[in-house]
This record gives C-alpha cells, sequence and structure tokens, in this order.
C-alpha cells in the first residue's frame, strides 16, 4: 500500500449492481417495505474501503451514458446485448428508484458523485486518474481498467471481481502475471481477445494465451496490423489470416476499449470531510431508510482516517 494517503475512485455502479446482487432484498428493506440492498451494500463497501484504504480523497464515478453513442458507431455490437427491448441499458426495476437514494445518501455525507454527458464511469475515473494527484487507487469489478494501472504515476486498480473483501490490489507487475502483458497492453489484448461482456467479438480463434503473445512480441494493435502487410513480420500462415479476416474490427476496437482520458469534468473538493456535510438531511435519509447502521458505520470509517 501506498506510503502517502491515496485518492479513492470508485466505479459507483460495479458496486451497486455488485451490492444489488449479493444481499437478497428480504435482508434490507426500509419501512415501508421498500428494498433498499443496493444502497445498504455500497455504503457498507464504502466503508471497508475507506477503513482499509485510509484514503484522503474519495470519488465516485457514474454512468452518464453507459452505452455511448461514439462507441456504438464505432462498433454496434459494443453491449447490444445487454439493451432493453424499449431502449436503455437493462437493470433491475427494484434497483432503479435505490441509485438516486443512495445518490442523496452521498451527497449528504459529502462525498462527490460525478459523470458527464456522453460518457461511461470508465471515462471519469480514467480522467480523473490522469489528472488528480496520486497516488490513485481506483475500485472496480471492470476489467477493462486493468489499463489504468500506471507505476510511475502511482495508480494502482482495485479489482473486487470476487468482492471487496477480496480485493486484488495490482500494480503493473500485477497485470503482467494475471494476462501476460503490461498495463499499457490491456486495451489492445483486450480488442484482440474480446469480452462477451460487453459485446467485443474479439478475433475468431485467438484466445487470451494467443492475444498476450502477440501483444508481447510486437507491442501494440498498432504494429501488429502494420505487421500483416510485412512477410517477414513472422505470423504464423493461420494466424495471419485470421487477423487479415478481423482487419476492420481490429481498427476499431481499440478506440471503443481504451477508456477516454479526457472527459470535461468540473472543479472538484476531492478531499473526504471530517463530518457530513448536511447531518440533518443523513440523519432523515437514515431513519427513513432504515439505513443507520451502514451511515453510521461509513461515518466511522472516515472519522478514522483523521
Amino acid at each position: 500500500m501506498n506510503e502517502s494517503p491515496p485518492l479513492l475512485l470508485v466505479d459507483a455502479p460495479s458496486l451497486y449492481f455488485r451490492a444489488y446482487f449479493g444481499i437478497p432484498e428480504s435482508a434490507a428493506k426500509a419501512p415501508d417495505g421498500s428494498p433498499v440492498n443496493a444502497v445498504r451494500g455500497f455504503l457498507d463497501m464504502l466503508a471497508t474501503l475507506i477503513r482499509n484504504r485510509r484514503p484522503d480523497r474519495l470519488v465516485c464515478a457514474l454512468d452518464y451514458d453507459w452505452r455511448p453513442e461514439w462507441r456504438v458507431a464505432l462498433l454496434p455490437s459494443y453491449k447490444a446485448h445487454r439493451l432493453a427491448p424499449a431502449g436503455g441499458e437493462v437493470v433491475p426495476d427494484t434497483l432503479v428508484p435505490q441509485v438516486p437514494l443512495l445518490l442523496e445518501v452521498l451527497a449528504a455525507v459529502g462525498i462527490p458523485a460525478i459523470g458527464a454527458a456522453g460518457y461511461e464511469a470508465d471515462d471519469v475515473l480514467g480522467t480523473l486518474a490522469v489528472t488528480q494527484p496520486g497516488p490513485v487507487e481506483v475500485v472496480s469489478g471492470d476489467r477493462d481498467l486493468f489499463q489504468l494501472v500506471d507505476d510511475a504515476r502511482g495508480v494502482r486498480l482495485l479489482y473486487c471481481g470476487r468482492g471487496v473483501a477480496k480485493l486484488e490490489d495490482c500494480d503493473d507487475a500485477a497485470v503482467r502475471a494475471k494476462y501476460g502483458v503490461p498495463a499499457v497492453g490491456y486495451a489492445d489484448f483486450a480488442a484482440l481477445r474480446g469480452d462477451p461482456s460487453d459485446g467485443l467479438p474479439g478475433v475468431p480463434g485467438v484466445g487470451e494465451k494467443t492475444a498476450a503473445r502477440l501483444i508481447d512480441r510486437y507491442g501494440s494493435l498498432d504494429a501488429i496490423l502494420a505487421g500483416l502487410d510485412d512477410p517477414d513480420a513472422g505470423f504464423a500462415p493461420g494466424l495471419r489470416a485470421k487477423l487479415l479476416a478481423a482487419r476492420e474490427y481490429l481498427t476499431v476496437a481499440p478506440q471503443v476499449v481504451r477508456v477516454a482520458l479526457d472527459v470535461p469534468l468540473p472543479k472538484l473538493v476531492t478531499a473526504l470531510p471530517p463530518v457530513p456535510v448536511d447531518e440533518e438531511r443523513l440523519l432523515k435519509l437514515a431513519e427513513q431508510w432504515n439505513l443507520a447502521s451502514s451511515c453510521r458505520r461509513l461515518i466511522e470509517a472516515i472519522s478514522a482516517t483523521r
């Protein structure tokens, strides 16, 4: 762990979806019977992260556009399998009203939750990771964010694919050990390998090991594509044929996978507040929605960082 207190950047949708599916609705209800499992779980995860990582700054990133048109224009299959029949993302009916409530609680505590029109939470996280002073710890269960790891700037990914209690604290060496590529090559690697969860088809016949070997040997997808026209580039005939057949896809996929690093964002106060900025509002929300225990744990975790 870094010696200096980090900036904790939280992929809010990643965590509240995980909380929603990880806690039964029957175990977390408001007095009126409304489920608050996603809110309670998210607040408890945040408290655990703050207690264990001891940040002095924190920002939650939001999806203002979960499937940006500029990505879809490049690759129509992008997240197409997650489209609801009437448009928009498929989101459980009982999760939808919990998100505004969660944002109300965060606002009362004084934790900024921000997004940007036309961009996903990943893009907000990427922009903050390269523009805010380090060290930076990005919290997400999204593998695409391995590309943000940067040892020189002190940017790490706290990957919660198995939950916040089993975080994988990843620097560049961890990314190399996990996938066989450096963090800077992860987006190109993912484009080659594909990712069904995002509707990225990848190159048929090119799996994870072959994709890693290609990135390791040639350094980048641009170099791989350039090498396809060079008979001395060393591609096996079968592999060259597969890559040539996918050339059109490979020219656009990296732009889809790569996180935007230049999202226009408002000026932020990232410092964790010593006390809730609107304690009266927080108390009312906690009482109305049966969130007192989770709110208390979050405030205690923040206080313990002082």
